[in-house]
This record gives structure tokens, sequence and C-alpha cells, in this order.
């Protein structure tokens, strides 16, 4: 091969060495997913590039239910508080937005954007907060929307989070574009996310999203379970171990009573799990 050959090699985008791997034709997801993977392998696509495609996939196949952050986690505000009280949460919570409730549990009025908020560090104007001036749309969402098609509405409507409701019109979470994008390209950290608190979450389903780090000891005390911890120190070990290779999305398994299914994971590790005790009817 000529030195200007071998150059045009190189100068090949992966999506183009990709699209030769392609020609065996996969008809279906399942057989897409083995030529991704075999591509990866042969070092025609990386491994952060193949996690990416695989989160694309997996997306339409998820649920607002699934990801939200359940009511109990979440930071609202009333429309009759003052403009203190809502500073002094916004400080402490460090989120960027916030449902605001009207007279009722489930009557949301609006979202309040803490930005918008920074007009009252001027005096003269602190004195004219009024709230409900400040908010803007608050979309509503079934707890069965398809992420995909959750994606494509916040993309059109330019909104960045969205209030779930159960079936009978209760408010059960919210979810944001940040919850939907991490799904494809992995976990979004800022300087307020929690390592600790968040390590175990739960969902008004019954299923819990479980980082594949939380300590063995932790789950047990979390679960009342009596998982080993004498060979594995994480739950992600453990699985990794029942599974017997490395992971990949929708890795299911049954551990003692209880149900994993992989919802994020690289060509080396696991890291976010979705948990639910089996039925035992």
């Amino acid at each position: 091969m000529s030195e200007s050959d071998s150059k045009s090699e190189k100068s090949r985008s992966w999506l183009e060495r990709l699209s030769m791997a392609l020609t065996g034709e996969p008809s279906s997801r399942a057989e897409l997913l083995e030529v991704l993977r075999a591509s990866e392998q042969r070092e025609l696509l990386d491994a952060e590039a193949l996690s990416i495609i695989e989160g694309a996939l997996t997306v339409s196949d998820l649920k607002a239910r699934e990801i939200m952050v359940p009511r109990s986690q979440v930071v609202f505000f009333r429309i009759d508080q003052t403009a203190g009280e809502i500073l002094t949460g916004v400080i402490e919570s460090g989120h960027s937005r916030f449902p605001i409730l009207g007279d009722g549990n489930d009557d949301v009025l609006g979202v309040l954007l803490a930005k918008d908020l920074l007009f009252l560090a001027h005096p003269d104007r602190s004195e004219r907060f009024n709230l409900r001036e400040l908010l803007r749309p608050s979309p509503g969402i079934p707890e069965s929307k398809r992420l995909n098609v959750l994606l494509q509405e916040f993309k059109a409507n330019r909104n960045h989070l969205a209030v779930v409701y159960d079936e009978y019109g209760s408010m059960s979470g919210i979810i944001t574009i940040e919850d939907v994008l991490e799904q494809i390209v992995g976990d979004i950290e800022d300087e307020f996310d929690y390592d600790e608190d968040d390590f175990i979450k739960q969902h008004v389903d019954g299923t819990y999203t479980v980082k594949a780090l939380t300590t063995i000891e932790d789950f047990n005390r979390a679960f009342g379970s009596e998982f080993d911890d004498d060979e594995f120190d994480t739950i992600g070990g453990l699985m990794m171990n029942r599974i017997g290779r490395l992971p990949n999305r929708d890795d299911q398994v049954v551990i003692e009573g209880f149900e994993f299914r992989v919802l994020n994971a690289d060509n080396r590790r696991i890291h976010l799990l979705q948990v639910a005790r089996r039925s035992t009817d």
C-alpha cells in the first residue's frame, strides 16, 4: 500500500468504516447490536461511540416512569411562599428548575427557573416580587410516555422539564431533558450531584434504580437481602459474575429473589441497574 493510500485509510471516519461493516444487513435490533459490538472489537468503532449508539437504541424502549425523579425527591415550592423562603430553598438544593404548586398537591402551576430570581439581589426590585409572573410552562406527561418521543417534544417545545402524572392524575414525579440524555451518553454529573444519597432511588411502580458501585453491604441494608460480600464489594461486581461476561444494556438476571436489569453500561463495567423484587406468587 502506498503512503497516500495509507493516509486515505486513516482519514476515514468511524462512521464510514462502520457502514462498510454493515453490509450483512442485520434483520433485527439484536443482530444490529451484534454487528456493532463486533465492529468495536475490530476497532472500527470506539467504545464510547458504541455506548452512545446502544443508548440511543435503548431509549425507545424506556418509559418516563423508569427514570423519573419520584415525587418524594422533588424540590418544589408553593405559590404563596415568600421570596426569602424560596431563595433559601433554591440555595440549599442547588437545582436550577422547581415545580410550583397551587392550592392542591397535584396542581402544578408552572416551573420556576433559579436564574429568574437574580433580580432579587437588587434591593429596589425585591419588593416587586410576584411569583406567578416568573413561571414558565410545565408540560404534563403520563408515566407511560416513551423517552424517544419525550426527547423530540423537549427539542420541539424548548422545554427542559416535564411533570409526570400517574393514571389517576396524581403527580408522581418529574423528568428533565438531562435525565433522558443520560440514558444515551451516560451520567452527566455536575457540582451539585450527590455521591451517596442517590445510589439507590425508589420509583412509584415499586422498582429501584441502583448505581452499580453501591456496596453489597449498603444494598443488603436497604433491601434486607443477604448477599455475600466476601468475593465482591459492589452489587455491579456481583451481577457481572452472574452474567459471566462483559455487560450489555438490557442484560437481566435474577439473584435470590431480585430481578436485575442493566440500564447503563459500557464494554468495561455496569453503571446503572434497575432492581425489582421478584413476585413469589
